[in-house]
C-alpha cells in the first residue's frame, strides 16, 4: 500500500512537473513571439521616422534648389529671346551657382552629413547670405524683392539641430515668399532672450487666410513646406505661428526653448 501510495504521488508529481515544462514552453514562444513583434514595430517605426527626416531634408534643400533652378533657366531664355545675352549670361550664371550649392547639399545629404548644415560659417552668416541670394535671386528672374537680415540680442551656441531648423525654416519660407508672394521686401530677423531663440520672417506680399492652409501634402506634392517646419519645431519643443490676411502680407514666428537645448533630439537630425 506504502509502494502504491509513493508511485501515485510520484506518478501526479511528474504529470505536474510535465505540465509546467510545457507551460514554460508555450510561455517561452510567446516571449519570443512578443519579442519579434515588437522587434518589427521599432523597426517600422524608425523606417517611418527615417522617411519623414529624408522627405524633410529633401524639400528643404534639394527641392528648393531645383525649384530655382527651374525659375532661373526660364528667366535666362526669356532675356535671350529679347536678345539680351548679357543677362541671360547672369542668369545662367546664377543657375550654376544654385546647381554647385545643391550638388554639395546631395553630396552632404549622401554621406550622412545633413546634421551638419553651418560648415561654411555661423548662423547669423548664413542666414544673411541667404537673405542677399534670394534678393539677387529674384532681381535675375525679373523681380523686385528686397531681402534682409536683422538679429536682435546676443548670440549664444546652438545644438546643430537648432541650427539646422532655424537655417532650413527661413530657407522654406523665403522660398515661399519668392515663389507665391510677390512681395517686394522680406525680413529675417534672428532673435536671442535668455530663455529662447527666435525667428521670424515678414514678407509685405499677398498674404493669405491661415485657416485655408492644407492639413496635408496636396496632390501635386506642395504644401509640404510649412508642415515639415511644424514637424521640425515640435520635435525641440518649439512653437510656430503664422499670422496673415489676404493683401496684408505674412509673419511667420518660430521660437525654440534654449533651455532644452542642450539635449535637443540627442544629436540633430
Amino acid at each position: 500500500m506504502i509502494g502504491a501510495l509513493f508511485a501515485v504521488v510520484m506518478g501526479s508529481a511528474y504529470s505536474a512537473l510535465h505540465r509546467e515544462s510545457v507551460n514554460q514552453r508555450l510561455a517561452l514562444a510567446e516571449l519570443h513571439r512578443t519579442r519579434g513583434e515588437l522587434a518589427a514595430s521599432q523597426h517600422d517605426a524608425g523606417v517611418l521616422a527615417e522617411r519623414e527626416r529624408l522627405a524633410r531634408e529633401i524639400h528643404d534643400t534639394l527641392a528648393q534648389g531645383l525649384s530655382s533652378i527651374v525659375l532661373l533657366s526660364r528667366a535666362a531664355g526669356s532675356a535671350l529671346d529679347a536678345g539680351n545675352s548679357a543677362l541671360a549670361r547672369e542668369r545662367l550664371g546664377l543657375v550654376q551657382s544654385t546647381a554647385a550649392e545643391n550638388l554639395a547639399e546631395a553630396r552632404r545629404f549622401v554621406r550622412g552629413l545633413a546634421a551638419a548644415p553651418l560648415e561654411r560659417g555661423s548662423l547669423q552668416t548664413r542666414l544673411a547670405a541667404l537673405c542677399s541670394d534670394t534678393a539677387r535671386r529674384a532681381a535675375a528672374g525679373g523681380g523686385h524683392l528686397q531681402c534682409l537680415f536683422r538679429m536682435d540680442g546676443t548670440p549664444v551656441p546652438l545644438h546643430p539641430a537648432y541650427e539646422a531648423t532655424l537655417l532650413r525654416a527661413a530657407q522654406s519660407l523665403l522660398a515661399n515668399t519668392e515663389a507665391h508672394a510677390r512681395a517686394s521686401h522680406a525680413v529675417v530677423t534672428l532673435g536671442y532672450s535668455p530663455e529662447s531663440v527666435a525667428l521670424d520672417v515678414f514678407d509685405d506680399g499677398d498674404g493669405f487666410d491661415p485657416l485655408n492652409l492644407p492639413s496635408g501634402p496636396r496632390t501635386d506634392g506642395s504644401g509640404f513646406g510649412l508642415l515639415s517646419l511644424r514637424e521640425r519645431v515640435a520635435d525641440l519643443r518649439g512653437s510656430l505661428s503664422v499670422e496673415s490676411a489676404p493683401g496684408e502680407g505674412t509673419v511667420v514666428a518660430l521660437r525654440l526653448p534654449l533651455e532644452t537645448a542642450a539635449g535637443a533630439s540627442g544629436g540633430g537630425e
